[in-house]
């Protein structure tokens, strides 16, 4: 099923270009699907009832224009796979002649707060999203390659504005923080992330980068080096 909603671009959502930055993509497509679901009659309560909640494991997204100050855009989301515990869908962000702007392939899991460990999706909800094509675009591969060397910044902790309803850092967070090690002037043409384990307030987050040719890889690590997210960035 797709679903879409217009909007414009606030100035809230700018930089210092006047045009709209990355993690307010993010979030006008994290909005999206979560438009959809409280519409459908899964969304939040639904799931807080069952002690259940979608987590994002991995995002491509895809900027060929990041749209101006006060344009007229429309987003849309749409599913394309369920699989066991996992689902999978698009996005997209079109301008008023209908050219896509930016677009998305984002990967979830579908997890039991009781027990920490995924379940399968239940019948409701695959009943509720009506399944479409997915979207042509080129498919990275979920897993980020690791290059082998970092240059470490120092660690910070996590504060309150860090975090979302789960009570985690929100997956849009990590973005914003990882683009604080970008070199200057870097313009995102792609973006993958790989989201590894759940980082919660107070944790130490241990940031790294490392860059190759027109990409540049921040680790998001915890104090035992192990990654709370990895964040690829391609110009």
């Amino acid at each position: 099923m797709y679903y879409t909603f217009d909007s414009r671009i606030r100035y809230s959502e700018i930089d210092h270009h006047r045009t709209i930055t990355l993690p307010g993509i993010i979030n006008y497509f994290q909005d999206c699907s979560t438009f959809q679901s409280e519409d459908i009659g899964v969304g939040m309560k639904f799931l807080e009832e069952r002690h259940q909640v979608w987590v994002l494991s991995a995002w491509q997204i895809v900027v060929e224009r990041y749209p101006k100050l006060c344009e007229k855009v429309t987003i849309s989301t749409w599913p394309y796979e369920f699989k066991h515990f996992l689902g999978k869908r698009n996005f997209a962000m079109e301008d008023e002649r209908g050219n896509k702007v930016a677009y998305a392939n984002a990967l979830w899991t579908f997890l039991d707060l009781n027990t920490g460990h995924p379940v399968n999706v239940d019948e409701t909800q695959i009943k509720a999203y009506v399944l479409e094509e997915k979207l042509d675009m080129e498919y990275a591969p979920r897993k980020i390659r690791m290059p082998k060397d970092y240059k470490e910044f120092p660690s910070f902790q996590v504060k309150v504005h860090h975090l979302d309803t789960n009570h985690h850092v929100n997956n849009c967070q990590y973005v914003q923080m990882a683009m604080d090690y970008l070199p200057e002037d870097f313009c995102i043409h792609q973006m993958r992330a790989e989201y590894k384990q759940q980082a919660r307030l107070n944790d130490v987050i241990c940031p790294a980068r490392a860059t190759e040719d027109n990409k540049t890889t921040i680790l998001l690590n915890d104090q035992k080096n192990e990654p709370y997210a990895v964040v690829e960035f391609e110009r």
